[in-house]
């Protein structure tokens, strides 16, 4: 318990001269993004993911087998905008592979314009999902999540990929020392499925009653404060900034 407990607490409050700097905590913060974009996508755009693209692939394969409840459109919108967003994450790592903070900045920079789209959409609408309403935040909300999958792949902070938690849950079990691992990164590992968790559930207590709006402002202030303080602590001589083999 208590290497658990030290874990989680280097993860929230690393000190500078840890291999990631702040890095950790900024990316649990985008992994409490994805809980709450995912939940706008899944209970008000009608069972779609814009973050998890397994699920979708999966999706796909249920409304093309002749599911009602889904729809293969608004799957493959989700899946080619989150292409066209890690496309250009891909391109941004590549500018700025040498200075990891710049590569997050302006990643998340360009988040917050796609997801204050979102949310002059929905704002404009009233909250109303209407079709156009509907394909709007899913193609801004899936450009944004691509781009952030892409960066947070390019970062490499080991157990903060921010959209995925497959292999998080199973490094928690394979790697346990009940199963005869090492147990690496168990505090971490676990605040990311909370973080994950907790933008969920926080997006959809929100969601069924009837606050789109809101949980798309707090998505964006998450990403514009998330933008601001990796700015400002890109110093020149952070070490933290210059990529890791």
């Amino acid at each position: 318990m208590r290497r658990l407990l030290s874990d989680a607490l280097r993860t929230l409050a690393p000190r500078g001269e840890q291999r990631h700097g702040p890095l950790p905590p900024l990316m649990l913060v985008l992994t409490v993004v994805t809980g709450l974009v995912d939940a706008v996508s899944y209970l008000a755009l009608g069972h779609v993911f814009v973050a998890n693209m397994t699920g979708n692939v999966v999706f796909l394969g249920f409304a093309l087998a002749g599911d009602e409840g889904l729809s293969a459109l608004a799957s493959v919108v989700a899946m080619g905008s989150f292409l066209v967003g890690a496309l250009a994450g891909g391109r941004l790592g590549t500018r700025f592979a040498t200075h990891r903070g710049h590569l997050l900045s302006l990643a998340t920079a360009a988040q917050t314009v796609l997801v204050s789209v979102a949310v002059v959409t929905a704002a404009v609408s009233d909250g109303r999902v209407t079709t156009g309403v509907r394909y709007t935040l899913i193609g801004s909300l899936g450009l944004a999540m691509g781009l952030q999958n892409a960066v947070a792949r390019r970062l490499g902070v080991p157990d903060l990929t921010t959209t995925v938690l497959t292999l998080t849950l199973t490094g928690l079990a394979a790697d346990s020392i009940p199963a005869g691992g090492q147990a690496p990164r168990p505090g971490r590992r676990i605040l990311s499925v909370l973080a994950m968790f907790f933008g969920a559930i926080a997006g959809a207590l929100l969601l069924l009653h009837g606050h789109l709006v809101l949980v798309l402002v707090m998505t964006l202030v998450l990403l514009a404060v998330t933008t601001v303080t990796t700015h400002r602590l890109s110093t020149a001589d952070a070490a933290w900034i210059r990529p890791r083999p």
